[in-house]
């Protein structure tokens, strides 16, 4: 067993194409983990293993891999870039204890970059910055550098300076060591001489180290203090300063490089190593109760402790399922019994595996620190805890966002419809963003994602996998529904027919909510004119209505209700008359209260060259977009805009027309904001001529 603080479970993480699975090939080829090269263009990386990913060329699924570097053991979760499947990279970062921030020297901070930036903040963990592909025309290491402080709000903390730009860049120049690391043209990456600095370098590097040094010296009084008095710290000293300003998160040790050529990745391994926290330097993970509130209580990192480990991923292959589990403490062995404490259950671990890409080498045990997968595990899901029966506890779950797109799909024949069944299960544990509902009125089974590619790859992924042919409908907008008025009102169930009747009355006021606040129930009811052992129920019916709206038929948002007033009979009155009339309140009341249908908007960051700029703002205003701001790169414009999801269906063709194919974008859910009346109307007429259909069907 390796010794905890040997190890380090990181994770490499940035915007599409920025080169992360390229930079996660190339330490495996330096850990001796694999021994030929696969190129993600060529559709051959190794984490890259599904059909989808390496046709596409971008990573979909977090691929976990294990490999050691100077007696340090490395469990390396490769994520992917593109937005719609941040959910990805979102549970990787929660059991992780370090990053590697990847970002294009030509591109520098781009969106997701932002978004998964966001997500490490949230979830503290420790990271080190590398900018790759200084290579690529328009490459600049010094820019990155200014985004990632400027975009980012993050201290950038420049740890090598690159040799050459673009063509002539051939290797780094560490500026602790003050040596220079030069590659030669083989494209090996042990083909390197340690030299001296450039001649027409030294001002730079020196002017470079003393910055690194007083930033560093900060985190320790005592060094700081020798500093200022004229005395240099040791190397030691200041790795070990800037070790604790990592783990603080006070800065962000900045490499530079070119994964594809081979060049630097040597100084990023040891950086891993040297300045990202082992699992016993984290703060330990929060234990909460079943409800998910914290009890104050910590999982703390131990192999000592009682068993504690998260589920973060499933995936299902040809093998069978596969549960990603990280343990935080304790031991697991082969045939232990171990408890998911969501489901009350036990179960027997049958076999564990040490996970390379899609590679497996059978373990007998494992110890906290350790990444592994468990091979057929049933009715766990991500976010579960697994722990000891005879110690049961939980660990804080993970949130996932909601979808935002629908699409409806039939099996092409009738003999699918089973194994779609099986298969739309199956895919529905392993991604928690992607969700299935059936329509009642219908039949039609709806799935639910985070964007087209989203569902595109999901569709593909039934074809293929399973081999479940599909025919799909149009895409359809989650709609919401609000009201904008406040108003009060007053409604009575009453029923008599033989034996005991039912009453129940309610005085009450329906207003609008604060934004994202979903549905809130108040009761300033005086003198027990409605006894508060029915305040549940009403409760109850008035939320029970919230998914459906009185204009379309869509979820509401952000409703108000307080109950004020009312009567009860004291035979009569019953906690289902109330709930009755709180449903029949609901409907009679919410058609008053000035009802407005919401849509998504997205935030959408186009990038395209300069000659194009005109065209593409010129489209997003008419497909209604807010134009937010306009970035200049070296390589053309990214435009950021606020836009409807409704107006970006097929969008990629338009921009690739466009921009002669040159064009990309990204887009991701920002916020819920009012239709226009045309848009209201359109979409009201469609729901219902829909509804119309299906009943002559």
């Amino acid at each position: 067993m390796t010794e905890l603080s040997n190890y380090r479970n990181i994770g490499i993480f940035a915007h599409v194409d920025a080169g992360k699975t390229t930079t996660t090939e190339r330490i495996l080829k330096l850990t001796g983990r694999i021994h030929k090269l696969g190129e993600t263009h060529e559709g051959e990386s190794t984490t890259d293993f599904m059909e989808q990913e390496a046709e596409r060329g971008i990573t979909i699924q977090s691929a976990a891999v294990s490999c050691f570097w100077k007696d340090h053991r490395l469990n390396v979760i490769d994520t992917p870039g593109h937005v719609d499947f941040t959910v990805e990279v979102y549970r990787s970062l929660k059991v992780l204890d370090g990053g590697i921030g990847v970002f294009c020297g030509s591109g520098g901070v781009e969106p997701q970059s932002e978004t998964n930036w966001r997500y490490a903040n949230e979830s503290e963990v420790a990271r080190i910055i590398f900018v790759n592909k200084l290579d690529r025309i328009g490459a600049d290491f010094l820019k990155v550098v200014d985004q990632v402080k400027d975009v980012l709000g993050a201290n950038a903390l420049v740890m090598t300076l690159p040799i050459g730009t673009e063509d002539t860049f051939s290797g780094v120049v560490d500026l602790l060591s003050r040596k220079a690391y030069v590659w030669d043209d083989s494209g090996l990456p042990e083909n390197f001489s340690v030299e001296d600095i450039p001649a027409d370098m030294v001002d730079d590097v020196d002017m470079y180290r003393e910055q690194l040094i007083e930033t560093a010296v900060e985190v320790d009084d005592d060094l700081m203090m020798a500093y200022m008095e004229g005395e240099e710290p040791s190397i030691e000293d200041i790795k070990r300063c800037i070790r604790k300003g990592t783990r603080d998160l006070t800065f962000f040790p900045t490499f530079c490089g070119s994964a594809f050529k081979n060049k630097g990745m040597q100084l990023v391994l040891d950086a891993v190593v040297d300045y990202l926290p082992a699992p016993t330097e984290v703060d330990p993970q929060d234990l909460t109760d079943e409800e998910g509130t914290p009890t104050g209580e910590k999982a703390i990192v131990s192999a000592d402790e009682p068993l504690k480990a998260l589920a973060f991923k499933i995936m299902d292959d040809r093998f069978g399922a596969l549960t990603f589990v990280r343990i935080y403490s304790g031991k697991l062995n082969k045939g232990d019994t171990i408890l998911n404490s969501f489901t009350g259950k036990t179960e027997r671990v049958g076999r564990m595996v040490e996970m390379h890409a899609d590679e497996r080498n059978e373990l007998s045990s494992a110890q906290a620190g350790d990444i592994i997968a468990i091979v057929g595990m049933k009715n766990v899901q991500t976010g579960h805890t697994l722990c000891d029966p005879k110690h049961p506890c939980t660990l804080e779950a993970m949130v996932f966002p909601d979808p935002v797109i629908s699409i409806a799909v039939a099996p092409k024949d009738k003999g699918s419809t089973e194994k779609m069944g099986v298969a739309i299960g199956k895919m529905v544990a392993e991604d928690p963003s992607f969700r299935v509902e059936t329509d009642e009125d219908s039949g039609e089974t709806i799935l639910k994602g985070m964007g087209e590619l989203h569902l595109d790859i999901k569709v593909d992924i039934l074809k293929r996998t399973y081999g479940v042919e599909l025919v799909v409908g149009q895409p359809q907008v989650a709609y919401r529904e609000t009201i904008t008025k406040q108003i009060e009102d007053s409604y009575t169930h009453k029923k008599q027919s033989g034996g005991s009747g039912q009453f129940g009355k309610i005085d009450y006021r329906i207003k609008p909510g604060e934004a994202n606040t979903g549905f809130t129930f108040t009761s300033s009811v005086v003198g027990g004119n409605v006894p508060k052992e029915f305040f549940p129920a009403i409760e109850k019916g008035f939320k029970s209505m919230m998914e459906k709206g009185p204009l379309a038929g869509f979820p509401v948002l952000d409703v108000e209700v307080e109950l004020y007033d009312g009567g009860f009979h004291a035979v009569d009155s019953s906690a289902i008359a109330f709930e009755i009339a709180a449903k029949g309140a609901f409907r009679q009341s919410m058609p008053k209260a000035g009802p407005q249908l919401l849509e998504p908007i997205m935030k959408v960051d186009v990038f395209t060259p300069e000659d194009h700029v005109g065209d593409v703002i010129g489209d997003l205003n008419r497909r209604r977009g807010m134009i937010a701001g306009q970035d200049p790169g070296a390589t053309g414009i990214r435009i950021k805009a606020d836009v409807p999801l409704s107006e970006m269906f097929g969008y990629i063709g338009h921009l690739r027309t466009m921009t002669s194919g040159r064009g990309q974008f990204s887009m991701e859910f920002a916020h819920y904001a009012a239709c226009p009346a045309n848009v209201t109307e359109d979409v009201i007429a469609k729901v219902k001529a829909r509804e119309a259909a299906e009943k002559k069907g």
